[in-house]
């Protein structure tokens, strides 16, 4: 007997053969034989079951920023997912003090304003996954941020196990091996930060509300910042003390058969010549004049010039603003990029190690990784064994120096897939990297004297005998590399003196600092760390405490006002050795030699009776750097008096708040339309310009600083010029005048429209 049917086939439908009965039978027993009261399922839902069970653990990996989670997510499988905090999530709240000074300072933490869905998402994402792991960086900052993560994510998930994993560098086998290793968090490390924190926020939140009160609103003070200003200002004094004296050189011109080549007096009857004056000069010249000279003594000296270290922070930020002429702020900034990864090709790759490090310890594999790559190129440049560098002292040592993560990226073979600074910062850490594990170099350095009178004259040229390390310095190429520059002599060749080049000069006061020398002060003082170095420069420039003039950070009177201030009532908050204490002992805590709520107790009683007693006795500056003018204010006529604001002086009308017509502070008169001339910015980089208010009608503009000073010659104004050879100067601003005039930069050219930007003179 057949079983048949007559539904009719759908199309493309073949027709099936028809079952037998004991087919049939079959069929019917497999769906009777599940019995729901034993449990059973049908085979439909047993195979989602077992699906199901075989389905891949999930596992959430939180970072800090979302260039760092794009790498990371790259390398690892499709059973992790990777997501960014965007820094700190929990902190302190900025509207109060927040620091329960009765119960060990222990602080309140609220969630940053703005981060709360970021902080719900994560902790949903927590919630779905089988594990979490944390992988902010491995600083103390890091530390509190995944101490935070873990505290809010336990709150909501509880059950989700949470670990900490920490990495050097973003290449596939650091993560991996992290990733592999996890491990707990460092609440050693984390009780530091708080330390660190609540310190500072005691220090602010105590030193800041008196300065608004005494001085002016939006100012502020703290432990690192108030220090580094003091250092500016007692500078600035050194220089404003100075007093230049005069002296001059003499050169001279020496012909050997068709050469050329110019030598220096360095002898006047045997003794240094003292050159006060142009006299002087003039009757040296003239008891030298035609006389016979020959070579009197020729000198050779062999100097070993050995490779520096690999980059620790602040020796990165101080190459970079000596070399590329960056901030600290943006050296830091391109760092960052550098570090969390750029796309490579098809991949995306993490090319140098963390930028916060104050060691020049390199890994194991990192140092083979070099020494193999330098025996492929360069193999007669490389050490028999690997050069080692002594970590200094003060060192935390946590991180590796800032290195290539993989050697063979050359700069040349990333140029393309960089921008400009990138490559620029990149070949800086490659070089610097690469031939610290080089052979030295070797110069040679020869000194021709010669006779002529009473008088010697020197020259004398380096070269380069065995390149060593400089094989692979391209960017920065030596100035050993330039040569002699003069034929060469021997001793007894007569020569002939040809021309006399004497130049007066005027002794140098103490530099400023820069951002290069401001990073090597606070770190050979001790005060503050690697990520300090640069913020703490950035807020002096934000509060208008300090300006930067030709990469120069020049302290404001309102800068000298507060660090005054601040030395005179504060002594030890902008101590330098109190504060580089107070680091050390930040320190202590993360080793567990000091309880945090102790060393902040010691602090803080003495300093809240001294911030009270101030605060009665100190009389009020405010409207103290105020000074009335006699321009009239154009919306009401009233009187505009000039006031200092967040990015300078500006004018504003007196009739504040009714009237609050401001302008900017007229710094000279236009010469080609009678305008004023005041400070602008320019869109793009915010360069700073000065140029006429009747813009655009004129496009006048010049990028020096106009000074309160006329020209004797020609009546037009002076701007303030800088160059390596002559230092500050000043020089007239008309092109046709040649008063003090340079013609190496252009100080009249026009400006697009769409590259200005205003100032904002708020108080």
């Amino acid at each position: 007997m057949t079983v048949e049917t007559d539904k009719p086939l759908s199309p493309g439908r073949k027709k099936r053969a028809p079952l037998s009965a004991v087919q049939d039978r079959t069929v019917k027993s497999r769906d009777s034989d599940i019995n729901p009261s034993r449990g059973d399922k049908p085979v439909k839902e047993r195979k989602q079951k077992e699906q199901k069970g075989k389905k891949k653990h999930k596992i959430l990996v939180i970072v800090e920023s979302p260039a760092k989670a794009k790498t990371i997510e790259k390398y690892l499988g499709a059973s992790y997912t990777v997501k960014a905090s965007m820094g700190h999530l929990i902190d302190l709240p900025k509207s109060r003090l927040a620091i329960d000074v009765a119960h060990d300072f222990e602080p309140e933490y609220i969630t940053v304003r703005g981060r709360a869905r970021i902080l719900k998402e994560l902790q949903g994402d927590a919630k779905k996954s089988d594990r979490v792991l944390l992988a902010s960086d491995n600083d103390r900052e890091g530390e509190a941020i995944a101490w935070h993560l873990r505290n809010a994510i336990t709150a909501k998930a509880e059950r989700v196990p949470i670990q900490r994993i920490a990495f050097n560098e973003i290449t596939p086998m650091a993560i991996k091996d992290a990733v592999a290793c996890p491990g707990s968090i460092d609440e050693a490390k984390v009780n530091a930060q708080k330390a660190r924190r609540v310190l500072d926020r005691l220090v602010g939140y105590n030193l800041s509300p008196l300065l608004w009160k005494k001085v002016k609103n939006g100012l502020s003070a703290g432990r690192v910042q108030s220090v580094a200003l003091r250092l500016i200002c007692e500078r600035e004094k050194e220089l404003e003390s100075f007093i230049p004296e005069e002296y001059w050189t003499l050169e001279a011109d020496f012909m050997v058969g068709r050469s050329r080549f110019t030598a220096q007096l360095v002898t006047w009857q045997g003794n240094k010549p003292v050159l006060k004056n142009e006299a002087a000069v003039k009757e040296i010249i003239d008891q030298i004049t035609g006389v016979d000279c020959k070579v009197s003594d020729i000198r050779e000296i062999d100097k070993t010039v050995r490779p520096k270290p690999p980059f620790t922070t602040s020796q990165l930020q101080q190459a970079a603003a000596n070399r590329l002429g960056f901030t600290s702020k943006k050296t830091m900034q391109v760092a960052q990029q550098l570090y969390e990864g750029v796309n490579i090709g098809a991949s995306r790759v993490g090319l140098i190690t963390y930028m916060r490090t104050d060691s020049v310890r390199i890994s194991r594999v990192a140092l083979e990784e070099v020494r193999g790559w330098i025996q492929e190129r360069y193999p007669q440049e490389l050490p028999e064994t690997a050069v080692e560098y002594t970590v200094g002292k003060k060192a935390q040592d946590a991180h590796e120096a800032i290195r290539p993560t993989y050697v063979r990226y050359t700069p040349d073979e990333v140029k393309d897939q960089l921008s400009r600074d990138q490559l620029r910062l990149y070949t800086l850490i490659w070089e610097r990297f690469v031939s610290s594990q080089m052979k030295a170099a070797k110069t040679r350095t020869v000194s021709t004297d010669i006779q002529a009178g009473a008088g010697v004259f020197r020259v004398s040229g380096t070269k380069i005998i065995e390149k060593g390390f400089y094989m692979v310095m391209k960017l920065l190429p030596s100035k050993e590399e330039r040569g002699y520059g003069y034929p060469s002599l021997k001793i007894g060749d007569p020569v002939l003196m040809d021309a006399f080049y004497p130049e007066q000069h005027f002794t140098q006061g103490p530099s400023r600092y820069t951002d290069a020398s401001m990073v090597k002060t606070l770190e050979e003082k001790g005060i503050g760390r690697p990520s300090t170095y640069a913020p703490t420069i950035s807020v002096l420039l934000d509060r208008y405490y300090v300006t930067r003039y030709n990469k120069q950070l020049v302290p404001t009177i309102l800068g000298k006002l507060i660090c005054d201030m601040l030395v005179e009532y504060f002594p030890e908050v902008v101590d330098i050795t109190f504060t580089a204490s107070m680091e050390n002992k930040l320190d202590a805590v993360e080793e567990q030699q000091l309880r945090w709520s102790d060393m902040i107790k010691e602090f803080y009683a003495p300093f809240k009776d001294r911030v009270e007693a101030v605060g009665k006795t100190l009389e009020s500056f405010k409207g103290s750097l105020d000074e009335v003018t006699d321009q009239v204010c154009d919306a009401c006529g009233r009187p505009l008096v000039k006031k200092l604001g967040r990015f300078g002086f500006f004018l504003a009308c007196t009739g504040f708040p009714e009237c609050r017509h401001t302008k900017s502070l007229p710094l000279a008169t236009c010469p080609r339309c009678g305008g004023d001339i005041v400070a602008r910015k320019t869109k793009k980089r915010g360069k700073e310009f000065y140029g006429c208010t009747n813009y655009p009608e004129c496009d006048f503009i010049s990028h020096f600083k106009p000074i309160k000073q006329n020209c004797p010659k020609c009546g037009q104004f002076m701007v303030e010029k800088y160059d390596k050879k002559n230092g500050s100067h000043k020089a007239c601003i008309n092109p046709a005048c040649d008063y003090l005039h340079s013609s190496d930069d252009s100080l009249d050219e026009p400006v697009h429209e769409d590259s200005i930007v205003g100032q904002d003179h708020g108080e």
